[in-house]
């Protein structure tokens, strides 16, 4: 691992059944870098996300995922320290993931769990440090007038930031987002995009999210890993993507879809 990398991913693994969804993929991400990982459905980039947040284990016997200098999986099974990694990275899914039933603010202090008891978290006794932090980062991703609104009630782009503000609370260095705006409209995407980007370049936060929208990708980020059955067939900037490079990753149905503008 090199001195600036948070995160190291050597020769992961996974298979389903008969389908290999990550084949022997490696992976450095350094501190304060912002990537894309993007590729077709069913490439492997969600099961390589859920694999470094210890959510999915990866096979063994090779293969490693280490996160801050801590090793979360080896020989297959999550390590004993995992837990340890996992407060400081926020996993942002597709569906939001908030508890629907409980106000947004509740949602958002579920952040600081990691640091608080369970009990006082479970009776909602949030000491006055975690209700600034959860009205703080509400006020940062622009929902702080939801607050007191049933999470459930809200709608997909404020649910989203609602997530992203939890992580806020976390206090995570890492942010993992999955498919983040896959089922947002496009403002609302552009808008989630635009908090990304500002926490990576204000906060220096280290961003990791994989995208359908090829051109968001592009626009966003300054790296992006493009995977293909299971294993990496690009990494670099976003400049390096022309036209004939996103139709051996996509296939040749790509160009009927090529965007207005893209590079050619």
């Amino acid at each position: 691992m090199t001195q600036d990398a948070v995160l190291q991913v050597r020769g992961v693994s996974k298979t389903f059944g008969k389908r290999r969804a990550l084949d022997g993929v490696s992976l450095d991400v350094n501190k304060g870098e912002m990537v894309a990982l993007i590729g077709p459905s069913g490439s492997g980039k969600s099961t390589l996300l859920r694999s470094i947040d210890g959510l999915q284990t990866i096979d063994g016997p090779d293969g490693t995922i280490t996160a801050f200098g801590t090793t979360t999986q080896a020989r297959g099974k999550v390590g004993d320290k995992v837990r340890d990694a996992r407060i400081r990275i926020g996993f942002i899914a597709q569906q939001f993931n908030l508890v629907g039933r409980l106000s947004l603010f509740t949602n958002v202090a579920l952040g600081s769990l990691g640091r608080i008891s369970f009990l006082r978290g479970v009776f909602g006794l949030w000491p006055d440090e975690t209700k600034q932090a959860a009205m703080q980062a509400l006020h940062r991703v622009g929902i702080s007038d939801y607050a007191g609104q049933r999470a459930n009630t809200l709608s997909g782009g404020q649910q989203q930031r609602g997530a992203i503000a939890r992580a806020l609370v976390q206090r995570a260095k890492i942010i993992l987002a999955d498919e983040p705006v896959a089922s947002l409209d496009p403002v609302s995407a552009r808008k989630v995009m635009e908090i990304l980007r500002e926490l990576n370049d204000k906060d220096g936060l280290t961003v990791i999210v994989t995208l359908h929208q090829v051109d968001y990708a592009m626009r966003y980020c300054d790296r992006v890993v493009a995977l293909k059955a299971g294993k990496i067939v690009y990494d670099g900037p976003p400049a390096g993507l022309q036209k004939p490079k996103l139709i051996e990753i996509y296939g040749p149905e790509f160009e009927d879809v090529f965007w207005e503008g893209a590079p050619q």
